[in-house]
């Protein structure tokens, strides 16, 4: 209990700025070891992560943010776009040493907020079905699956990409959060 409480005094979501972006790699390696508790994903972690160009370019729209420890170096972020009239999360990680403390929900929190100031109804993201991490965390935050069927074409676009770029499409999943002007 007393560690709970202290990490969240510890940590702070802030706007990720350019500076940030070298830092940010390494988080999202750090996250993806999670996948190696399931054989069939276990070559996830040592897949590609997203590059300091593709960051930079996510900071440059203000579309990025990141968990910061006490130092202010980040442990944890978040990135996104405004894809078919809906802020979609590109990606979420949390570094390992700092994750099952609130980060990535308090970064879902930092993007429902921005998705509201700007307007947008709904925040939407892919994810893996079926891996604890993923599609029951963001359940558990209020996101629900698409059925494929009410698919937007740019989601069915993603997940095609994603398929193409080797993720197993079976184990993939869209999923949406509807805002309204009190929140989720």
């Amino acid at each position: 209990m007393l560690d709970k409480l202290l990490s969240e005094l510890v940590y702070t979501i802030r706007t990720a700025r350019s500076g940030d972006a070298d830092l940010l790699p390494p988080i999202e390696r750090s996250a993806g070891e999670l996948f190696r508790s399931d054989p069939d994903l276990a070559w996830i972690a040592d897949g590609e992560v997203q590059t300091v160009e593709t960051h930079l370019g996510f900071i440059a729209n203000n579309a990025a943010w990141v968990a910061v420890g006490p130092d202010d170096t980040p442990v944890a972020f978040l990135n996104g776009e405004v894809i078919g009239g809906c802020f979609h999360i590109w990606e979420m990680s949390v570094h390992a040493d700092h994750q099952r403390q609130g980060l990535g929900s308090k970064l879902i929190t930092a993007a429902t907020h921005y998705a509201l100031a700007q307007g947008y109804h709904a925040l939407t993201l892919t994810t893996f079905s079926n891996v604890a991490w993923n599609d029951a965390f963001y359940a558990r935050l209020g996101f629900e699956v698409i059925p494929q069927k009410q698919l937007s074409d740019e989601l069915s676009q993603i997940l095609a990409e994603e398929a193409e770029a080797g993720l197993p499409a079976e184990r993939r999943c869209a999923m949406i959060m509807t805002l309204t002007e009190n929140g989720k």
